[in-house]
């Protein structure tokens, strides 16, 4: 795959950041708990926190509200390393997304508030603010297409990106409660991914753009390789990385995990990361996977994403997936 990432390459990562609240000690359900940890949270704030705790230069470009949980999203990003110069304070009584938690795996309970969702209003004006340039990659989280004028913005994000010479990253991150439904899903995924160099999802997310089947979606995956890199995840049986010089298939890392939320993140995150220090494909989407089985082992996500000498321990201390 044709990347040109280095060691030096800027990040531009667009889409939704948040506040999470946890239901604190872990293993506490929401509704009995007496007190909550708040972090840093939504996919495309994990991404570029994840990032940034590998050392590399990331940016966010996304509107937050101008209120006590835009101003603690804001601050959070900029405790992690994340610039937050494209990042829009919008006082307009939009609300930044709050999402209710646990760190527990059985009869996990989430609740996300997104009503007149900030991140949702990024707009065109935004997007022609930013050098798109100065990014070696875009990289774009799918929820961000959901809704306008955020899917014009993201969009031409995304062509001007590409016009550039970056490398364009396109998480699929379907959230069916985002959209209207699965067909206009569908058709505006299509559109993105022909703007895109590098395609992660899952295997449900690959069955929403294709005809609705796990069949179909896979082989979506398989076809869309010959032309780009795509990365095909499968839960607890691994991934398939389909680019059309090579396809391999990656197992995942044994832990005990104490949630289900962050994994994605934490892979595509480390994933990037590794092409950055020009790691092969292989060794990326592996180290990808102990990220994620990392994030899943810990308490949050933001503050899950684990430092480049936590990476390698892990490592060293794990037993690698089996394919």
């Amino acid at each position: 795959m044709r990347h040109g990432l280095t060691p030096r390459s800027r990040f531009l990562v667009l889409g939704r950041a948040g506040m999470d609240l946890y239901a604190d000690p872990p293993g506490s359900a929401a509704e009995t708990a007496t007190r909550f940890a708040a972090a840093l949270g939504g996919s495309s704030g994990n991404i570029a926190a994840g990032l940034a705790r590998q050392g590399l230069a990331v940016s966010l470009l996304t509107c937050v509200s101008d209120d006590s949980v835009g101003r603690f999203v804001r601050r959070e990003l900029e405790r992690y390393g994340v610039d937050t110069t494209h990042v829009k304070m919008l006082a307009d009584g939009s609300r930044t997304s709050l999402a209710v938690t646990e760190t527990r795996i059985e009869d996990t309970q989430n609740t996300l508030y997104r009503n007149n969702a900030s991140d949702l209003l990024l707009d065109e004006a935004q997007i022609a603010e930013v050098d798109f340039k100065t990014f070696a990659a875009l990289v774009v989280t799918g929820t961000a297409l959901a809704a306008q004028p955020s899917r014009r913005a993201t969009l031409q994000a995304m062509e001007r990106a590409q016009d550039a010479g970056g490398l364009v990253v396109l998480d699929l991150d379907y959230r069916p409660y985002s959209w209207p439904g699965s067909r206009e899903a569908s058709d505006t995924y299509r559109s993105a991914i022909d703007l895109s160099d590098l395609v992660v999802g899952n295997d449900d997310e690959f069955a929403v753009v294709a005809d609705g089947s796990t069949e179909g979606g896979r082989l979506l995956a398989r076809e869309l390789g010959r032309q780009k890199t795509v990365v095909y995840k499968m839960g607890e049986k691994g991934s398939i990385v389909f680019d059309g010089v090579e396809s391999f298939e990656t197992g995942i890392f044994p832990v005990t995990a104490i949630k289900p939320m962050g994994a994605g993140d934490a892979f595509l995150a480390q994933l990037l990361a590794s092409l950055a220090e020009e790691r092969s494909m292989r060794d990326a989407v592996l180290r990808g996977s102990a990220a994620a089985a990392m994030v899943v082992s810990r308490f949050g996500c933001a503050p899950a994403m684990p430092s480049p000498a936590e990476l390698e321990d892990f490592l060293r201390q794990t037993t690698a997936p089996q394919t």
